[in-house]
């Protein structure tokens, strides 16, 4: 923040400026959101995640709350925490921000973004709703493909498979 800029506010606003301005600035930026329970992270997410960056200057990454996934697929043996699962993928280089959801149609009406990339499987209700729902508020909505075979379930597999 310029000096100058600072004599025409309030000191208080000018402090918080300063402060923020970083905030400031991705308030600005195209924001693309994703979604998923990302458990075993693998080529497949990274690639996700870098071609929904391509879509904007700002990649949030829902990432799904345990307990909901245990709701959905009672068989779940999940190897991560939803804070470790969090901290896994904001590790990643393009993931600027990580929040985490319980339903997809609920998260799209909480995060501010501009883009939507879901995968081609991301179908069920939850997720039809959540795209009328962004379609309907003017958000675009992007298909992102998937990586061929590669996925959570095939790495599963093979390491049971392989002990």
């Amino acid at each position: 923040m310029k000096k100058e800029r600072c004599l025409l506010m309030s000191l208080e606003m000018c402090t918080y400026l300063r402060n923020n301005e970083r905030a400031l600035d991705d308030m600005n930026k195209k924001r693309v959101l994703t979604v998923g329970v990302y458990d075993i992270l693998h080529i497949g997410h990274m690639l996700l995640f870098k071609h929904a960056r391509e879509f904007g200057d700002f990649l949030i990454v829902a990432v799904q709350e345990s307990e909901v996934v245990r709701k959905y697929k009672p068989n779940a043996k999940m190897v991560y925490t939803t804070n470790e699962r969090m901290f896994m993928v904001g590790s990643l280089k393009f993931v600027d921000q990580v929040v985490a959801y319980r339903e997809v149609d609920d998260i799209v009406k909480e995060i501010e973004f501009d883009v939507l990339a879901i995968g081609p499987d991301q179908n069920h209700q939850g997720f039809q709703r959540a795209v009328k729902w962004a379609k309907e508020n003017g958000k675009e909505v992007v298909v992102i493909p998937r990586t061929e075979g590669v996925s959570s379930t095939i790495l599963r597999d093979y390491l049971k498979n392989n002990d």
